[in-house]
């Protein structure tokens, strides 16, 4: 038992060597070769050497042969790029901007080039940008909060309803004004008439009076005849009567139709020969006729038509319904496309419209729809377009 303990203890002494110092060559050499792998950041790993990157601009065309040292590197060729420091065997090719874009930036050899969406049109930078969507518009009840850029479409904001009371308050005035210039009128009107019945009593009493002085006797029926010529003069004072009517219903005909501004009043009762007030009567209003739109010719048939598309987004948004109807598009396709952007609502209006009409379809037919109700000024903007970029000519 007592001999345990020392044959453990020259166990120990015998392996106790071989465990703490193992053979120092294989150690030297594989820490060697470790530190050698771990290269910089300018630096890449070629088998058991670190070569330096080829700089910006170029790529690398063989690699070193000497730890420390650049390889051959070459320049990036035309439309081509490497924009840091690189170990590749190729440049990266540059981006090509689509028709629907524009060069912010153009590419060259040590960066590439940036493109943005045209002015108009918008893409969401979160979103895969396959194509560049149109600016939206705001409607009528609505007001810009933020414009349109080439990363995010317009923001509108509903108009608050203070602005429907402010003009309710504008109608209230105006109806407040016409009812007390009919007031005006009527007085004129009552004042004129009672001073010209107190004339015309005050002349036949005196005529009366002097006609008993110069007959002593006077026949059965004579009062008739004396009164009977003054009948005459009383007409004309029903004629005011009837001229006040005609002022009335004038006023009440201007303030029903808004299009129409209050004209300045007929000019003060010119007295006549027997004390009677006339109002002097307007003149005639005769439009002046319009000149006739030309028949516009496409220059290269439906490709031109589909161009004039575009200009049509032009219509206001309140008569777009009424010009489709004038197009014979029913209730339901018009409202069909109520979900739509106001601009895309308008091409598939007119695409269902060219459907429809096939080979008769003309841009004429379309123009003779805006004139139909009172869209001139858009119909002639529309004309001058397709004439200025050379889709239509006139016959």
């Amino acid at each position: 038992m007592n001999r345990l303990p020392i044959v453990i203890s020259v166990l120990v002494w015998s392996f106790a060597p071989t465990a703490t110092f193992p053979r120092a060559g294989l150690d030297l050499q594989s820490i060697r070769t470790r530190r050698e792998a771990i290269c910089g950041d300018e630096e890449y790993r070629n088998g058991n050497i670190c070569c330096l990157k080829c700089p910006a601009g170029t790529h690398l065309k063989s690699a070193c042969t000497t730890s420390g040292q650049k390889g051959q590197c070459e320049e990036c060729a035309s439309e081509t790029y490497t924009d840091h420091a690189n170990h590749f065997n190729h440049c990266f090719a540059c981006t090509t901007c689509r028709a629907d874009q524009e060069i912010i930036r153009p590419c060259n050899i040590t960066q590439n080039g940036e493109c943005r969406c045209k002015e108009g049109r918008f893409c969401a930078p979160e979103q895969a940008c396959e194509m560049c969507k149109k600016c939206s518009r705001c409607e009528k009840n609505e007001k810009v909060v933020r414009n349109c850029t080439a990363t995010s479409n317009t923001e509108c904001k509903k108009i608050p309803m203070q602005s429907d009371s402010g003009s309710a308050n504008t109608a209230f005035i105006v109806a407040a004004v016409l009812i007390a210039l009919g007031l005006m009128i009527g007085l004129i009107c009552w004042c004129k008439t009672k001073v010209t019945t107190e004339t015309l009593g005050n002349e036949l009493k005196a005529e009366h009076m002097q006609e008993g002085k110069n007959e002593q006797t006077q026949r059965p029926g004579c009062s008739s005849l004396i009164f009977s010529q003054p009948r005459v003069r009383v007409q004309s004072s029903s004629a005011i009567e009837d001229e006040c009517q005609a002022l009335f219903e004038s006023r009440n005909s201007s303030a029903s139709n808004s299009q129409q501004n209050l004209t300045s009043l007929p000019p003060a009762f010119p007295a006549s020969a027997h004390g009677v007030y006339l109002v002097a009567s307007p003149p005639d209003l005769r439009e002046e006729e319009e000149e006739p739109f030309p028949e516009l010719i496409p220059v290269n048939g439906e490709e031109s038509l589909r161009k004039c598309f575009q200009y049509f987004e032009e219509v206001d948004i309140d008569y777009y319904k009424r010009f489709f109807r004038q197009l014979d598009l029913s209730s339901n396709v018009i409202k069909s496309k109520d979900q739509l952007q106001y601009e895309d609502r308008i091409h598939e209006l007119l695409n269902i419209w060219f459907e429809k009409e096939g080979k008769d379809a003309s841009l004429n037919d379309l123009l003779k729809a805006l004139l139909n109700f009172d869209q001139r000024r858009t119909a002639e903007m529309i004309k001058e377009k397709a004439l200025e970029n050379g889709l239509f000519f006139e016959k």
